[in-house]
């Protein structure tokens, strides 16, 4: 049972929040598309109904003060719940619903979303909002539902579905062997090899497949994104192993072609991962079952 006279306004447990989590009010404020005195003046307000002080200032940062960071804590919790039980109540209104997806980015623009409208076909009224990390996060902090997640399935506290494997092939434009005198896997060792930066042992495992000594396989200019990768190794600037699923367009079109046939599975996997929590809610399940029919199709 809660008193209600003791509840703070939401908007300003937001405010606060938002810096602790900064640890900056223009940071906060920038987040919450308001002004800085605004984000101050809820923070003051929150410290006035509360009768303590939940930061230590200085001219240049605010400090969170030791009620502050377990205040903090405790908030950003309940924050996080009231946002699943909102979501929750409205995917439980028939077929509609919003689901907060993460994605890895090459993933979601190419193999995603020019599949998505089946499922929207499928479940009129439902909204997917598309994000992007990178890496694992805190479901309870990060305001996602479910996430497109490669590596491994080792996730704390979350549900993890294998999607689909990868295999990788050298590819490059249809003018680069020519250009460069590439006849064989050992020529490689001379030409510009593109790097991408989440897969920085790439280049040694596939020159380990083909039974030839790499050099220095860590050459050559890094992108964060394959799109990025597709689009340089298009464009001429060198070769690139990127995942075959994700370059079928480019393929099937000639911009980019197959080097050698000799292709590798990457160590790591493709995973929905969801929290435990919400294995239930019937959009995230519908969204489930049909990402794995559409795996299982190809």
């Amino acid at each position: 049972m809660f008193r209600r006279g003791f509840l703070p306004n939401v908007g300003n447990l937001l405010a606060f929040e938002a810096t602790a989590r900064h640890g900056s009010v223009s940071r906060a404020a920038e987040e919450l598309n308001l002004t800085q005195s605004a984000v101050s003046r809820q923070i003051q307000q929150l410290e006035e109904s509360l009768g303590v002080s939940l930061f230590s200032r200085s001219r240049q940062r605010v400090v969170l003060t030791d009620v502050g960071r377990m205040y903090a804590s405790q908030v950003r919790g309940t924050l996080s719940e009231l946002s699943d039980a909102t979501h929750q109540a409205i995917a439980l209104s028939g077929t509609s619903g919003v689901l907060n997806l993460a994605t890895l980015p090459t993933f979601g623009t190419r193999w995603l979303i020019p599949r998505i409208p089946d499922f929207f076909a499928r479940h009129p009224g439902a909204t997917v909002n598309f994000g992007v990390r990178l890496v694992p996060f805190d479901f309870a902090t990060d305001p996602f539902d479910a996430a497109i997640h490669f590596g491994e399935p080792h996730w704390p506290g979350a549900v993890c579905e294998l999607l689909r494997t990868e295999e990788v092939v050298p590819v490059c434009s249809p003018t680069y062997p020519e250009r460069e005198n590439l006849r064989s896997p050992q020529d490689l060792r001379r030409a510009t090899l593109l790097q991408q930066s989440t897969r920085p042992t790439a280049w040694a495992e596939w020159f380990a497949s083909v039974g030839v000594e790499a050099g220095n396989p860590l050459r050559g200019p890094r992108f964060e994104q394959f799109a990025m990768v597709a689009q340089a190794a298009a464009a001429g600037l060198g070769a690139a192993l990127i995942p075959h699923f994700l370059i079928a367009d480019e393929l099937a079109s000639g911009r980019l072609e197959i080097l050698f046939p000799r292709s590798l599975v990457s160590g790591g996997a493709y995973y929905l991962v969801y929290p435990e929590h919400k294995a239930e809610a019937p959009l995230l399940r519908s969204f489930r079952d049909w990402i794995l029919d559409e795996i299982r199709q190809g």
